[in-house]
């Protein structure tokens, strides 16, 4: 991370680990949501087992659903930085 005074900001260079690091959460999470969905198929229904798996999935499936919004944010954190850093280095 680039520094603008006291300040921290996002640069080009940032972006690169931020897209691998989604990218791999991004795996882990669907592999994670495949084994789980499997594992639930060879339970019994109604047990305690089932259930705890059943309110995992649904539960990480709500997680999933905020990437977008994180990687918009982080995005314009980077755009916001650059154009920062533009303005500064004029001083």
């Amino acid at each position: 991370m680039g520094t603008i005074g006291e300040q921290m900001a996002l640069g080009l260079r940032d972006m690169y680990p931020t897209v691998l690091t989604f990218v791999l959460i991004g795996i882990v999470l669907g592999i994670g949501l495949y084994v789980l969905q499997e594992f639930l198929g060879k339970l019994t229904s109604g047990t305690e087992a089932y259930n705890s798996t059943e309110e995992t999935i649904a539960a990480l499936g709500d997680f999933s659903g905020w990437f977008a919004i994180i990687i918009i944010v982080i995005a314009a954190a980077i755009i916001i930085g650059l154009v920062m850093r533009s303005f500064t280095e004029g001083r």
